[in-house]
């Protein structure tokens, strides 16, 4: 009896790593076993670079935050500090786009804490 080597599900194996490693350089595009590598690679940063996002904008959120608090004579640490003790539950994110786009409201919430 003959082998079977169903080729089509391997086509399309192959064709799914080669469309992911559309945009790439040289054989990294068009050859299957460098774009399988590449494309693995890839992914593998792909993830990672999801968690580093993250970190990037508290990172961010926290100096917009301390900026602000500053023009006001008060440092970060203090100001979470109070928050946390006057019962205020916001995150970094709404504080940081209050301190941004609504200083007044932000100053108001700075008076309220100290």
């Amino acid at each position: 009896m003959p082998r079977s080597k169903n080729a089509v599900a391997s086509r399309a194996r192959k064709k799914k790593i080669l469309n992911q490693a559309k945009g790439f350089y040289g054989k990294r595009k068009n050859v299957y076993t460098v774009a399988k590598n590449v494309v693995e690679k890839g992914m593998t940063y792909k993830f990672v670079g999801r968690k580093l996002k993250k970190r990037d904008y508290r990172t961010l959120w926290i100096a917009r935050i301390n900026a602000a608090v500053r023009a006001e004579g008060m440092n970060y640490s203090t100001f979470i500090n109070k928050l946390e003790k006057a019962n205020i539950t916001l995150n970094r994110k709404v504080l940081a786009d209050l301190a941004m786009n609504e200083p007044d409201t932000f100053k108001n919430l700075i008076a309220q804490v100290k």
